[in-house]
């Protein structure tokens, strides 16, 4: 080979690719706002090592995780054959592999080792190549983006892994090697050669090193320009995931401080989101994963949240200039309206879907949220519907804007102690607005109510003194609301010196978990499926009474994939005699929206080919249940609603208190 030309395209390609293009992609992430993401350093490594290293996400994608898979582990040996195909171009030896991984009839053990494996992983790139090009071109998959760029970089790494091929072919061929079971496909290739003249086998075996070295630092320097940055930044970004509470929003601090320093409230603009957000801009795959989860999408809505990110990266790429610039202020570009449709981001139930399946773990509600933080408290631009939710719970403290001495109207007939009778209690039963005030909702109050007391609990409530926890609130981008109620609550709660929570609503349970610690309320917070699981191990409910149906359980978001809490309502049902606890297709961490996350529940939905709750209703229905079970009061309105769009009156919709109280009364 040639050590002159190796060198200088070594010189080129190494010096643009660090002193131009990723230098200017880290100047451009370092725009974004700090972020404290170096704690925890050896939970960090091994969730790197297990999701990124691991690929632990792929395999829930099936084929199209399958051919992710070696398209990656061909890319990851491939990196140690470039390193010695550079050597090789300042030595003349074409077996040269840094003595350890030497090939060729006199080969070190591991060379042949690697040079099988390296063969064998040329095909299954080539496989997994073309189950892609069937994903795009022929199925053509929606959530894949059918351009230019995404079949370029198919053609690019094809042509990888067929120079390296034609290489290894030719120079077996030329200097009259036999066929080796350990390079099975330069075998393969050498064979039809052999009988070629030296001039010919030259310029073949020239024509695979040097196209195969050129396509390496050609497409390094086109990496960071397109969707395949990934691969470079998809390993940090899974290091600097977020390892807070997944049902935590940071909250904003000193919040009057900020109006009186005409700080903005939330985020407005993209160099305002942290440079944690613009990695994740940078590491988007644009695999559509997101996309296809959404329940949003998925009914026709305007969001993707793929799009959502591949937007923003065109506006952060297209101001690169402008914005890394150490001279003068950038323009003052809103992200929403100006890059972003509002609908899209008020389509979002921040249901983190999207996250679950997202294989570089992008973020997505954070963004929304700061995004409607912005439209909410400077613009006061937002859904019409959700300014009577926001005077209810001004005025009353809640999203109807009822009376609060109507809190506890639900419990007439059924001794249920209120806190300031029974300060002593051991647990202080959150009720939650919507099993207070919902007419629905209340019939599971009752239930939860004669539960707790034929088990002996020792329990009360706040009745006229409990607020909203401000979930919907904050979801919604009213983070003066949000901390105005739950300032008053941790008073209040602090007050009586509650240590231990329970309540039936998976958003009351996350608010109160994860997100009333920064305003100073530490409690035990237990969900009603998780509760009454125990009581029935602990032998204090013991159901009898057998309820013969066929039921199906929805999972609440804000229960499962915030919270991880799928098997207890699971467990209470099972426990029940005569019931045959089925699955729907999308369950678990799959388990659809209903809808009514996210504040969605007090706006009407965006446009779109379906609504969300009639889409989940339509998946459980096709179990062929007599009852739909779940395990939250939004989800219970919502899936309630649904079966009555679709005339299912032969179908009933629970809460597991419901089906349970149901065996053991």
């Amino acid at each position: 080979m040639n050590p002159y030309v190796m060198t200088l395209l070594l010189a080129v390609g190494w010096g643009a690719f660090i002193f131009w293009t990723a230098q200017r992609r880290w100047r451009l992430m370092r725009v974004g706002a700090p972020a404290m993401r170096f704690d925890h350093l050896g939970k960090r490594f091994a969730l790197m090592v297990r999701f990124a290293l691991g690929q632990w996400r792929m395999p829930r994608h099936r084929l199209a995780g399958v051919a992710h898979i070696f398209i990656y582990a061909g890319a990851v040996i491939m990196l140690l054959r470039a390193l010695i195909l550079f050597a090789r171009g300042y030595v003349d030896d074409p077996h040269f592999g840094y003595w350890i991984f030497t090939t060729g009839p006199d080969g070190a053990p591991l060379g042949h080792l690697y040079s099988l494996l390296k063969d064998i992983l040329v095909v299954l790139v080539l496989v997994g190549i073309g189950i892609f090009f069937y994903f795009r071109v022929i199925k053509q998959l929606p959530r894949m983006t059918l351009n230019f760029e995404g079949m370029l970089i198919l053609a690019i790494l094809t042509g990888l892994m067929l120079t390296d091929a034609l290489y290894d072919g030719a120079s077996m061929a030329r200097y009259d090697h036999h066929a080796s079971g350990w390079e099975p496909l330069g075998s393969l290739l050498a064979a039809p050669l052999r009988g070629a003249s030296a001039g010919t086998l030259t310029f073949l075996q020239h024509l695979g090193f040097w196209g195969h070295i050129s396509l390496i630092l050609g497409f390094m320097n086109y990496l960071p320009y397109c969707k395949q940055f990934h691969e470079i930044t998809g390993f940090p970004n899974v290091f600097f995931q977020d390892l807070t509470l997944r049902g935590r929003l940071e909250p904003i601090e000193d919040l009057e401080g900020m109006v009186e320093r005409e700080e903005t409230l939330g985020i407005a603009r993209i160099e305002q989101f942290s440079w944690k957000s613009i990695l994740d801009m940078y590491s988007c795959t644009e695999c559509g994963r997101c996309a296809d989860a959404c329940p949003a999408n998925r009914t026709g809505k305007l969001l993707s949240p793929k799009q959502f990110t591949v937007d923003c990266r065109d506006n952060l790429y297209s101001r690169q200039s402008e914005l890394i610039k150490k001279n003068g202020e950038p323009a003052k570009i809103d992200l929403v309206g100006e890059v972003i449709n509002p609908e899209m981001v008020w389509a979002c139930t921040t249901c983190r879907a999207c996250e679950q399946e997202c294989p570089v773990f992008i973020s997505y509600v954070d963004k929304f949220v700061d995004l409607r933080r912005y439209l909410v408290q400077e613009k006061g631009e937002f859904p019409n519907d959700l300014q009577l939710a926001f005077r209810g719970l001004e005025n009353a403290g809640n999203p109807w804007g009822l009376p609060a001495e109507d809190r506890l109207a639900w419990a007439k007939g059924i001794d249920v102690p209120l806190i300031s009778d029974k300060p002593e209690a051991e647990y202080l039963w959150w009720v939650g607005c919507a099993p207070a005030y919902d007419d629905r909702a209340k019939r599971v109050s009752q239930a939860m109510a004669k539960l707790l007391n034929k088990a002996g609990v020792s329990y009360a409530v706040l009745g006229p003194e409990e607020t909203c926890t401000g979930d919907t609130a904050r979801r919604a981008g009213n983070e003066f609301l949000f901390q105005i109620l739950a300032q008053t609550n941790v008073e209040i709660l602090n007050g009586y010196n509650v240590k231990r929570i329970i309540t039936a609503c998976p958003h009351c349970y996350n608010t109160l978990r994860h997100e009333y610690p920064d305003f100073g309320g530490h409690y035990e917070v237990i969900h009603h499926g998780n509760f009454f699981a125990q009581l029935i191990r602990e032998g204090k409910l013991q159901p009898t009474n057998p309820v013969n149906e066929q039921i199906v359980f929805h999972d609440s978001c804000y229960l499962g994939r915030y919270n991880d809490i799928y098997d207890p309502p699971r467990e209470v049902l099972r426990t029940i005699p005569g019931v045959q606890l089925v699955e729907a297709e999308d369950s678990r961490d799959r388990g659809m929206c209903c809808g009514a996350g996210g504040a969605q529940m007090f706006k009407e939905e965006e446009k779109g080919d379906k609504r969300m709750n009639i889409l989940r209703i339509e998946q459980l229905l096709d179990t062929k249940p007599q009852t739909v079970a779940s395990a939250c009061p939004f989800c219970m309105r919502m899936l309630s609603d649904g079966l009555g769009m679709k005339d299912r009156d032969d179908v009933c919709q629970l809460d597991i208190a419901e089906v349970l109280w149901k065996s053991v009364q």
